[in-house]
Formats: structure tokens, C-alpha cells, sequence
């Protein structure tokens, strides 16, 4: 005989789903401790000493020979201020980060992280990349038509990189890097093939010397996407390493730089000389005159 008691504990125990525990949106927070803040101010003071010192140099040399100290120095000049912004908290965002997780036999799940973006650091090397550049394009003696396409994909490589950085979906982040990294191509092209072979057509101490400090740039900037990646890319490091990672990079490829850039080239007996408005200002040519009257009225 059947217990009905048990027959309907067997009826509901079949029908009855099996309760399950699902996880909900956790949020972690990813941010600089000490570590970063003492790393950025450190920065800071080395690029306004730096700047200090090449403003120094450039009232060292006749005006006509200032065009690579004042370059050199406006660079170090914008990167004292977004270090100053980064170091005080003004120069930080944060991005919001949804990671889905997808289950075959349950919900899709979703993990937000919330991770400092230095936003300064972007504004920085969208005004001291292109700058660079400059200094090395004069030196290579490049024309003015690549010169434009090496700080044009310059300003793309640097601005897909900030719009990637504050992508809140994986995908579209890395497609924005992907397309950094072909603007950066076009930056390697122009001067390692183009600025190589017009700085051979020069004296033999220069297109040595723009091998030299271009392949030392070239390095670096590579190394750059590399961080990115690693950091803002995968958060695969924490940002106190990537602090520390663009600080030491960009110590070298703006002070290390500068001084190697100033001191070399100052020696060369061949340095550019700039005449003219840079120099001398607007001349009588060319100048409008009002209240002269005209000759023969």
C-alpha cells in the first residue's frame, strides 16, 4: 500500500526546482595607494628641474639656435603640469568596467571594475608627443608634408588610446587600441624610413646621432602600448605599477632625452641657425603702414 504522505513529498521534490545560489554584480575598486602618489611627485620635481635646466641652456645660445631648447623645454614644461594634476588628484578619472561572465547552465553574471584612469597623462602626450617629434623631424631636416603626417597620426595614436581607456565594454576598447597601434606605425614609418634616409643626406655626425636617439625614442614608445596593454588593457597590474612603469618611461623619453638631444647637438659645429621672424620678429617688409602717404599723391 502507498503512503500518500510520501507520495507527495516525492510529487513535490520532483517538480520543485533544486534552489540555487546565484552571484550577484560584485564591484572592486582598483586605485593608487602611497606608493603611486609618492611616484608622481617625485616625477613632478625631475620634470620642473628639467625644465628649469633647459630654459638655462636655451639663454645659453643666440636666439637663432634656441629652436630644440625651447621644444625640448615646452616638453618638460606640459609634463610638470599633468604630473602636478595626477600628483594633487585633479588629473584622475575613474572607468567602469562590466566583465560578463557567461554560465551554460545558469544566468549570465556581471563583475564591475571601477579603475583609476589618468587622464592627465593623455592630455600630456598629446601635446608633448607631437613636440617630439618636431625636435626629431628637425633634426632628421624631414619635409613639412611628412612632418604633418607624423604629428597627425601622432595626435590619433594618443587620442584612440584615452577613448580606449575610458571604454566601459572589452571589445570596442580593444579595437580603439588597435587603431592606436596603426597611427603609431604611420609615426614609425615617417621617421625611421623617411627621417632616416633624409638624415643621410646630411653630415655624417648627425644621421649617426639621429640613428641613435631615434632608435633610443622608438624603443620607448614601444614599450608604451606594451604598459597600456598590461594595465588599462587587461588590468593585469595593479596602478601603482603602472604609475611607476610610465614614470620611468617617461623620464627617459622626455629629461634623458632633452639633455642627450641639447648636449650633443650643441656640439655640433653644423647646429641649425633660424634667421628671420624667429629671430628678428616681423621686419619693415611686409609690415601694414596706416597714416603714410602714398608717394607721388
Amino acid at each position: 500500500m502507498i503512503d500518500p504522505i510520501e507520495a507527495m513529498k516525492k510529487h513535490t521534490s520532483a517538480s520543485m526546482p533544486m534552489p540555487t545560489v546565484i552571484p550577484g554584480n560584485t564591484a572592486t575598486y582598483q586605485e593608487a595607494t602611497a606608493t603611486g602618489q609618492r611616484t608622481l611627485w617625485v616625477v613632478f620635481v625631475i620634470m620642473l628641474l628639467s625644465s628649469i635646466a633647459f630654459y638655462a641652456m636655451a639663454f645659453r645660445v643666440p636666439v637663432q639656435k634656441r629652436l630644440f631648447h625651447i621644444l625640448t623645454a615646452f616638453i618638460t614644461t606640459f609634463a610638470t603640469l599633468s604630473y602636478y594634476a595626477m600628483a594633487v588628484g585633479d588629473g584622475v578619472g575613474q572607468n567602469k568596467i562590466l566583465i560578463k561572465h557567461t554560465q551554460k547552465h545558469f544566468p549570465d553574471t556581471f563583475d564591475t571594475v571601477y579603475r583609476e584612469v589618468y587622464w592627465a597623462r593623455y592630455v600630456d602626450w598629446s601635446v608633448t608627443t607631437p613636440l617630439l617629434l618636431l625636435d626629431l623631424c628637425f633634426l632628421a631636416g624631414l619635409n613639412g608634408a611628412s612632418i604633418l603626417v607624423a604629428v597627425v597620426a601622432d595626435i590619433i595614436m594618443i587620442l584612440t588610446g584615452l577613448f580606449a581607456a575610458f571604454t566601459v565594454d572589452e571589445s570596442p576598447k580593444w579595437g580603439w587600441y588597435a587603431m592606436a597601434c596603426i597611427a603609431y606605425l604611420v609615426v614609425v614609418y615617417q621617421l625611421a624610413l623617411n627621417g632616416r634616409a633624409t638624415a643621410k643626406q646630411k653630415d655624417n655626425k648627425t644621421a649617426t646621432f639621429f640613428a641613435a636617439i631615434g632608435g633610443f625614442t622608438f624603443i620607448l614608445w614601444t614599450i608604451y602600448p606594451i604598459i597600456w596593454g598590461i594595465a588599462d588593457g587587461s588590468r593585469n597590474i595593479d596602478v601603482n605599477a603602472e604609475i611607476i612603469a610610465y614614470a620611468v618611461l617617461d623620464i627617459l623619453a622626455k629629461p634623458v632625452f632633452g639633455f642627450w638631444l641639447l648636449f650633443t647637438h650643441d656640439n655640433f659645429s653644423s647646429s641649425a641657425s633660424i634667421d628671420g621672424f624667429w629671430a628678428n620678429g616681423l621686419g619693415k617688409e611686409g609690415t601694414l603702414r596706416i597714416g603714410d602717404d602714398d608717394e607721388g599723391a
